[in-house]
């Protein structure tokens, strides 16, 4: 990508000059426009230097809090219409002593019976038991293999 020269500082302001000139004409006449739109005349046909442009009207501090004050008694008007205070609470039920003692009763009974669910019956504690005795009865190593019985086992 070739260089471009380098370019003279007075040839630079200078356009910059040229160019700030013809942006404010053209501020100049969109403001005329504008105010022919709105219907007034125009009371200044340049617009300011600055980029910001003109600002708002200015209030009083005084106006400001008159404001403040009616915006917070809307507020609080339409808070105490649509509060939840407003709106009449149901009252908490309560629980009488012979309700309670039902429920308590009734919850007795349900862990009762899950608990016999749970025991084993007589029949498979029999059985337990019996498998338990056979058990201890039965030989805890098997016996050792002879040769004769060994080679037999080969034979077949």
């Amino acid at each position: 990508m070739p260089r471009l020269p380098k370019q003279d500082p007075e040839f630079l302001r200078a356009a910059l000059i040229g160019l700030q000139q013809s942006l404010s004409q053209v501020d100049a006449r969109i403001a005329d426009l504008q105010s022919r739109l709105s219907g007034r005349a125009s009371t200044n046909t340049a617009a300011p230097a600055s980029g910001r442009g003109t600002r708002g009207r200015t209030m009083s501090p005084a106006a400001r809090r008159r404001i403040a004050l009616a915006q917070k008694k809307r507020w609080a008007k339409y808070k105490a219409e649509h509060s939840a205070a407003a709106k009449p609470k149901a009252q908490k039920r309560k629980l009488s002593a012979a309700g309670r003692a039902r429920i308590v009763a009734a919850t007795k009974k349900r862990w009762e019976a899950y608990r016999r669910a749970q025991q084993p019956s007589a029949k498979a504690r029999a059985r337990k038991a019996v498998r338990k005795a056979v058990a201890k009865k039965a030989p805890a190593t098997p016996p050792p293999q002879t040769a004769a019985t060994a080679g037999g086992a080969a034979s077949e």
